[in-house]
């Protein structure tokens, strides 16, 4: 096993064969986790949250559940998770557009970004439009009448989430940069969050694929 820091507001791309899987650990707790997948394959079948609420029948993910490509088909399964389970499927990435309505002057540091400069470390051409991500531990209720609200996450220090890759693709993750709402917490300060990869090996010992 492999454990990293990624340091708030930053992002990163890793790639995964298949069976390989990654814990993603929150270290301060109520710290939002943007999360996307890129088929290894096939670039155009990105993770999609739309198909992946189709094939669960739920507006939430939980344990044991398939995320689901463009495609239909799984691209990793939510293996384990020590968190309350609230993780958001409905909400876009944060973008320069979005701090601009909540009164950013300037630049200020986004997922969108954040995932383009992850694939671009990778020399991966990043899609036209960024993807709706999986957003880990962020508390997005839904009202009986439909109404969306963002509350800080319910997430401890500590808990994780470990996704296991069911085919070869590229993960992105981003420790959401948002200070300007309750996104990560009242106190709005986002935190670093920890990695930990663990590739899958075969009977021979070796390493099945990355």
């Amino acid at each position: 096993m492999t454990a990293t820091t990624l340091v708030a507001r930053t992002g990163r791309a890793i790639r995964l064969g298949a069976g390989d899987s990654i814990a993603i650990v929150n270290l301060f707790g109520q710290q939002v986790v943007d999360t996307w997948a890129i088929s290894a394959v096939d670039p155009t079948t990105v993770l999609s949250m739309a198909h992946t609420r189709m094939a669960n029948g739920r507006v939430f993910v939980q344990e044991g559940d398939a995320l689901v490509g463009s495609d239909r088909e799984p691209m990793l399964t939510l293996e384990t998770d020590t968190s309350s389970g609230r993780h958001d499927t409905l909400i876009p990435a944060c973008d320069p557009a979005r701090y601009r309505q909540l009164g950013a002057v300037g630049h200020h540091d986004s997922c969108t970004d954040n995932f383009r400069d992850a694939l671009h470390e990778l020399a991966i051409p990043a899609p036209g439009q960024v993807p709706q991500p999986l957003n880990l531990f962020m508390n997005v209720p839904v009202g009986p009448d439909g109404t969306l609200g963002i509350e800080p996450p319910t997430s401890r220090p500590r808990d994780r989430v470990t996704l296991r890759a069911v085919r070869p693709l590229v993960l992105v993750v981003s420790a959401c940069p948002q200070d300007l709402a309750p996104t990560n917490g009242a106190h709005r300060e986002p935190r670093d969050i920890e990695l930990r990869l663990r590739p899958c090996f075969d009977h021979a010992g070796g390493r099945s694929v990355s």
